[in-house]
């Protein structure tokens, strides 16, 4: 018996990553993330993504942002209130919780920079491929080497 698998949530974390036999590797992984906090992943220009995560209550002091070995590491830690009487909510909607969020980032795409603007962390990130990767045509019967 079939089933259909549907793969579209793997692709939301991978940016810039096109090789599926990584996506479903990664997606072996027996750990999994919460869906906190959300997240949009936009596609600004060639080669040019942004991650926009909604992070309502953090200020700068308490996030953390890492790249390394291909993988963006955003840690938001909360710091504790320092308040006198104790709250009583009727309804809370603002999570205000500690997280980790990891993306698995392609070859070569670099963090370029990120903003924090009216509880929405903005991360820019950009594919720079090394001329080295980059293809090139070669004339037949000739000696010349043209860049594409």
């Amino acid at each position: 018996m079939r089933t259909n698998t549907d793969f579209s949530p793997l692709y939301r974390s991978f940016i810039g990553f096109d090789h599926l036999a990584g996506l479903i590797d990664k997606a072996s992984r027996q750990d999994k993330q919460s869906s906190y906090p959300p997240y949009n992943i936009e596609l600004i220009a060639e080669d040019k993504y942004r991650i926009t995560m909604a992070i309502a209550g953090f200020v700068e002091a308490e996030l953390d942002i890492e790249s390394k070995q291909n993988t963006l590491i955003v840690t938001g830690t909360k710091t504790p209130a320092e308040s006198k009487t104790e709250r009583t909510f009727l309804h809370q909607g603002i999570a205000e919780r500690n997280f980790e969020r990891k993306f698995q980032l392609g070859d070569h795409v670099k963090v370029i920079g990120a903003h924090l603007e009216n509880g929405l962390l903005h991360i820019e990130l950009e594919r720079e491929i090394p001329e080295a990767l980059k293809p090139r045509k070669i004339v037949i019967n000739g000696s010349k080497l043209i860049e594409s």
